[in-house]
């Protein structure tokens, strides 16, 4: 004869209060309803960001790509390749690859440096206002600016070659801007001049706040100057060595308003880089296909290089 689940329950222990029923719970309906409505307010607030980050990033980006695979006619046929291969059999794009590599390197090397230098000789310094304003007021200008700047100095007839005739360096006078590469390595210089000053703020505002007590314990234990900043200032100053290097890795890669009011990326085309040539290609010559080509390939240059760097700096943190 068949029992009934209640029936089969195993007894009360004596003396004691019957097994209570486990029962699920289940969460308030309000509850629920609170957090589909918080859902929905944030989704809400993101849907401009949203809706611009798609309007003026993402649509131009697949556009871009979609154009780079037609010709530059006025039926612009599809093409497959044949823009990404101007690469290797045009020269100005090979000089212009050779460019944004030096650029690169200058505008990542210098401003770290030069930057983390002034940082560490203003810190404590009675005259650290004064040299900072100094150092800092560049980054205040725009590109095109500064570009003004150092064409005044750097022409033919300009403050460079005018101050050592004057000091009877003549042979060193020359036309700055003319050959190359010395054209593509003052515009570097350039370049570091006005970027150093934010690289500064960045490693002051990290050796702030760096403890003094753990300076202290390094001079107790018989560190010296060098070794104090090998040991204990540089590993606390990581964090603000990652975004130094990866703002100065990306605006090497970008850089244009600089190089096209100084030369143009002449002369001919001999300091373009590539933001340079894909202008120049796209508005100049009128090749909207290649224009987008070289687009295309700068922004995966970028895209890669920042990625790269910052998973292997997030990995060597976590490690």
């Amino acid at each position: 004869m068949s029992t009934s689940l209640t029936e089969q329950r195993p007894p009360s222990p004596p003396g004691g209060s019957p097994t209570p029923r486990r029962t699920t719970a289940h969460p308030p309906r309000s509850h629920t309803w609170a957090g589909a409505r918080e859902r929905l307010a944030a989704g809400g607030f993101m849907a401009p960001a949203v809706l611009l980050v798609t309007l003026f990033l993402l649509a131009p980006f697949v556009w871009t790509v979609y154009r780079s695979f037609f010709s530059d006619t006025r039926t612009a046929p599809f093409d497959w390749f044949d823009n990404y291969t101007l690469f290797a059999s045009d020269p100005a794009l090979s000089r212009s690859i050779q460019n944004t590599l030096m650029w690169v390197v200058g505008t990542v090397a210098l401003p770290f440096v030069l930057g983390l230098a002034i940082a560490c000789m203003t810190n404590a310094s009675r005259l650290s206002r004064l040299a900072r304003l100094c150092v800092v007021l560049p980054y205040a200008l725009s590109g095109s600016a500064v570009a003004v700047v150092w064409n005044f100095m750097l022409t033919t007839d300009g403050a460079v070659n005018q101050v050592l005739n004057g000091v009877g360096l003549d042979s060193l006078a020359q036309g700055w801007l003319i050959t190359w590469p010395g054209n593509t390595l003052v515009m570097i210089l350039a370049n570091a001049w006005q970027a150093t000053g934010v690289a500064v703020i960045l490693f002051l505002v990290g050796l702030q706040s760096i403890p003094p007590e753990t300076l202290e314990a390094g001079a107790l234990d018989g560190a010296g100057g060098w070794q104090q900043f090998r040991h204990i200032v540089l590993p606390q100053l990581r964090p603000v060595s990652i975004i130094v290097i990866g703002m100065s890795l990306v605006n090497g890669l970008k850089s244009f308003d600089l190089i096209w009011v100084l030369t143009q990326g002449g002369p001919g085309r001999a300091t373009e880089t590539l933001a340079v040539s894909m202008y120049n290609e796209t508005f100049l010559e009128l090749r909207p296909g290649a224009g987008a080509a070289i687009a295309v390939v700068l922004t995966v240059i970028v895209l890669a290089a920042s990625w790269l760097y910052l998973r292997r700096q997030l990995d060597v943190k976590g490690g």
